[in-house]
């Protein structure tokens, strides 16, 4: 079922057969580069389901609402490449691609974000890699979230791998514009007139759930301080 996912968005994007050869090739490898990691999602979602009920115990809280996982399908692997002008091997998407692996952790509070990539960070053997905050510098059509990649060790039979895997911090209001965001980016049916008043209106809804997310969290501190 893996090869059949992997090579068929291939066949139908090129059509060297040199190229087949080389995923034909690197079929195995691939299949287990992916349980690999997986291994590391699982690594990076226990971490934070650690941390989330530490905090529960501690502060009486839990800081985390919802931790989605995802591995990036063999199709997207390949149009990725592809786009890029990349070699279709193993070697190539561990090297060129951070995003294969994703967790996304979605919070109550902008404060929880930070909170949180904060006590991830300072565990030592979580090497960080890159972090782009679109907190701070939101995108210019409203997209709110904090990324990180980062590295962490997954430990085999005989070996242990350090594996890269992108960490999306949100909050309940960011990760609700961000699914609107991708339905309007992806839905090709819609007029491009009308796609350019609902990117208008989006991110009008996103200057608002930022408002709203900093007075809720204005709120909640004023009830704590109490």
């Amino acid at each position: 079922m893996i090869k059949q996912k992997f090579m068929e968005p291939v066949m139908k994007a090129l059509v060297n057969n040199n190229v087949i050869d080389i995923i034909e090739d690197n079929m195995m490898p691939f299949k287990k580069l992916m349980a690999y990691y997986n291994c590391a999602i699982m690594q990076v979602e226990t971490k934070f389901n650690v941390l989330n009920q530490e905090f529960s115990l501690e502060y009486d809280r839990n800081p985390i609402e919802t931790i989605k996982t995802r591995l990036k399908s063999p199709e997207s692997i390949v149009k990725k490449l592809t786009r890029r002008n990349l070699s279709l091997t193993t070697r190539s998407i561990t090297e060129n691609l951070s995003d294969v692996a994703g967790v996304r952790v979605i919070c109550s509070f902008t404060e929880d974000i930070y909170l949180l990539a904060d006590c991830l960070l300072q565990q030592d053997d979580v090497k960080l890699i890159e972090v782009k905050d679109y907190i701070k510098n939101p995108k210019p059509n409203g997209y709110r979230s904090l990324h990180l990649i980062i590295e962490v060790p997954i430990y085999l039979k005989d070996e242990k791998k350090n594996m890269r895997v992108e960490v999306q911090l949100r909050t309940i209001a960011m990760d609700f514009w961000a699914s609107l965001d991708h339905k309007l980016s992806y839905n090709k049916e819609i007029p491009d007139g009308e796609a350019n008043i609902l990117k208008r209106e989006l991110l009008e809804c996103a200057q608002a759930s930022s408002e709203l997310d900093r007075r809720m969290e204005d709120i909640k501190n004023r009830i704590v301080n109490k």
